[in-house]
């Protein structure tokens, strides 16, 4: 009763003195008091990265229609625009995705018809948000709006990202959704360290051996909603939600121990787990299966009654209803899909690529070529959009991920290990099936954490302000060398990513290594 009473009825004067060392640890570096020009940097860039996405979005087209892979999803997302959300072509027998993304898709192209515009707006507004987290997660990390805006630029200057901001494909999507909830994941954990550090300096953290309960969680609600969103768009998002939630058990661990709490192991598994899986597995697969909202209420939409039509004995899942039985077996043949889309011994596709390849971008993608034109002043013109990740930045990924390593291992640095596990998630799952046949665009949601990899190695540089003016001078110098090499090798990078008219020779001085021809 006691100590209820005096958690209800703290001490006004146990709030003026300085922060214990526990709490310091709990709370760590403070946030930047320069909220105003935080949300000046983040609207700045922002509406940056929006120029320069929404710019002539609706080039190119092969005379009208979509370009590579746009061909797949933009009449998809026509379609579920004409049937009202769902996709009923079973003789196309290439619905292979959930339709989330093809419903953003579809929205575009209610707002401006069919065209370069329609099918790549709800893209370039996904490629704009990311810049605009990116920034806000970056200052977060590093306690430094400098640092916010650091990485904005490179977000900005990223190939892949700048041209998967301009296709009507799903990736930009994954990128989007799994970043989202990456950042949700960090205000989380910051929200959870300050009730912690209430609880030591109220005096009750350690009443329980397993330490106190957190309450209700809504930034990590708002994680699995987001590992929702990302799972509704590719079956990929499922390893986002395994590795965010290894991520937030992490954290979870690490904050009960710092506030001293005797078990926090134990802690964890008994006050925490249990609720992280409601919010990073069941919230997740409940937006997966709200995603197919249409779907379900359909009559014609591809599989809707696959069950029925084939007369599947549903054997122990007879309890199951019917239609969830058909989204089943339909998953299932979806699943066979991408399990036999092996690379052809014989005949591989010319610009597929291995995971291997995807940190330093080594196997460049080309979506759009036309050559013999006469718009740039010679009868040698080329036209291409390629996409190609900003070496300046790329090249940078493997010394990122091993000092990354290291600075999580030997100096427990969580914020390279949360980058890490942003980055991995995208990446190492890819090896589980090395003979399908894959693609660099499939490195997209790599591209936003190999950003906040680099803000934070760019931070150390930077270096202190209480080192010194001098030291901190030099850093500041390396930084801004840095960001200008970055941007200048964007603006070279830019015909070849937005196909504007060069002559062939420029198109051959752009194509910086073999493996990019």
């Amino acid at each position: 009763m006691t100590a209820l009473l005096t958690r209800s009825q703290p001490d006004p004067a146990e709030f003026l003195r300085p922060p214990t060392d526990r709490e310091a640890t709990l709370l760590g570096r403070p946030m930047p008091t320069d909220r105003l020009r935080g949300w000046l940097v983040t609207i700045v860039l922002g509406l940056l990265a929006a120029i320069t996405r929404f710019q002539n979005l609706g080039f190119p087209t092969d005379d009208g229609t979509p370009v590579f892979d746009e061909k797949h999803y933009t009449p998809q997302a026509w379609q579920m625009l004409r049937n009202g959300g769902f996709e009923d072509n079973a003789g196309y027998e290439l619905v292979v995705h959930p339709p989330l993304a093809k419903q953003l898709i579809a929205l575009g192209e209610w707002m401006f018809g069919y065209n370069g515009w329609g099918w790549r707006f709800a893209s370039a507004v996904a490629g704009t948000i990311i810049v605009v987290l990116v920034i806000r997660a970056a200052r977060r990390l590093t306690r430094s709006t400098l640092l916010g805006g650091v990485a904005g630029v490179l977000v900005i200057c990223d190939g892949v990202l700048f041209l998967q901001s301009r296709m009507g494909m799903l990736d930009i999507f994954i990128a989007l959704f799994s970043f989202a909830s990456f950042a949700c994941l960090l205000v989380d954990r910051d929200q959870v360290r300050a009730r912690l550090a209430v609880a030591v300096r109220e005096g009750w953290a350690d009443e329980s051996p397993w330490g106190p309960r957190l309450g209700f969680r809504w930034w990590r609600f708002a994680a699995g909603v987001c590992a929702g969103l990302t799972f509704a768009t590719k079956w990929s998002g499922l390893y986002y939600m395994a590795f965010f939630g290894l991520l937030v058990v992490g954290f979870d661990v690490a904050a009960r121990r710092a506030a001293g709490v005797p078990r926090p192991w134990l802690g964890t598994l008994r006050r925490d787990v249990a609720p992280a899986l409601w919010a990073m597995v069941a919230i997740p697969v409940l937006m997966y299966l709200a995603s197919w909202w249409a779907w379900f209420a359909s009559e014609s939409a591809t599989d809707r009654h696959y069950t029925e039509l084939k007369d599947i004995d549903p054997g122990i899942w007879g309890w199951v209803p019917a239609g969830l039985r058909s989204l089943g077996d339909y998953s299932m043949n979806v699943l066979h899909f991408h399990e036999t889309l092996l690379t052809p011994k014989n005949d591989p596709h010319p610009w597929e690529s291995k995971p291997w390849t995807w940190p330093m971008g080594l196997r460049p993608m080309l979506y759009y070529y036309e050559s013999g034109t006469s718009t740039c002043g010679t009868s040698d013109c080329v036209q291409a959009t390629m996409l190609i990740g900003t070496p300046a930045m790329w090249w940078l990924a493997f010394p990122m991920l091993g000092w990354g390593l290291w600075r999580t291992v030997f100096r427990f640095d969580w914020r390279y290990a949360a980058v890490l596990t942003g980055y991995l998630a995208g990446y190492l799952p890819w090896f589980t099936n090395i003979d399908r046949q894959m693609y660099f665009f499939y490195a997209t949601p790599m591209a936003p954490f190999l950003a906040l990899g680099l803000a934070l190695g760019l931070g150390q540089i930077l270096g202190s302000a209480r080192r010194g003016f001098e030291r901190r001078g030099t850093g500041l110098l390396v930084v801004a060398l840095y960001l200008g090499l970055v941007v200048a090798n964007f603006a070279w990078l830019w015909p070849i990513l937005n196909g504007t008219p060069i002559t062939g020779a420029h198109w051959q001085a752009e194509l910086w290594l073999p493996s990019w021809r």
